[in-house]
């Protein structure tokens, strides 16, 4: 059944190809260690980054506290939402956040305009796919820091292409999404009747 060695020669030979056969074992085997370490180490860093992401998603969170819109005729021709940062949240960075606008007629996405606030905390939109900010209880209308800051979302419908001003019993959907991904929304619905005299209207 086994081979008979004869000679010490034989013998040596024997005991050269064994070493380098195990030799080849370790190697491979220190290559495969190393792989799998940087693969968990990969998928580690991946989970952790995931991880804050998404729990910044779930816990940033801006909660509007009061919406009203500004009449022009029978018609609104501007939408304001007066926004707080929810219980928990980090600092809320108003320049990073976008403004989803959706409607039967259009669906845009509004950005803050370049520049800074004037003197009253007020920065207007002026082109076309902007929003502007009013600083209610801030001097700095783009950022929330406490939550006992409050800053006025201003959406000029103008602004908004292919849209037309607001006519009563027509709806909208306001998606506000801030630096981290996390999303509000808000329903926007004018009273199909209202005072003519007025000229503000709860939305």
């Amino acid at each position: 059944m086994f081979e008979k060695v004869h000679s010490e020669d034989e013998r040596g030979q024997v005991g050269i190809g064994t070493l380098i056969v195990f030799i080849a074992m370790v190697l491979v085997a220190a290559i495969a260690a190393g792989v799998l370490i940087n693969t968990a180490g990969s998928l580690q860093s991946q989970a952790s980054d995931t991880g804050t992401e998404t729990q910044q998603a779930v816990a940033n969170q801006i909660e509007v506290v009061h919406a009203y819109g500004d009449l022009n005729g029978d018609d609104v021709e501007q939408v304001n939402l007066v926004v707080k940062k929810s219980a928990g949240s980090d600092v809320i960075d108003i320049e990073s956040m976008t403004v989803q606008w959706t409607s039967d007629e259009t669906s845009e996405t509004l950005e803050l305009p370049d520049g800074d606030p004037d003197a009253d905390g007020v920065l207007s939109s002026t082109e076309n796919g902007e929003f502007g900010v009013t600083g209610l209880t801030t001097d700095n209308p783009t950022s929330l820091v406490d939550t006992s800051d409050r800053v006025e979302i201003n959406l000029n419908i103008d602004h908004i292409p292919d849209q037309e001003n607001l006519e009563g019993g027509s709806s909208a959907t306001i998606e506000l999404v801030d630096q981290s991904g996390a999303q509000f929304s808000y329903g926007v619905t004018v009273p199909a009747t209202y005072d003519d005299d007025a000229n503000v209207v709860i939305v």
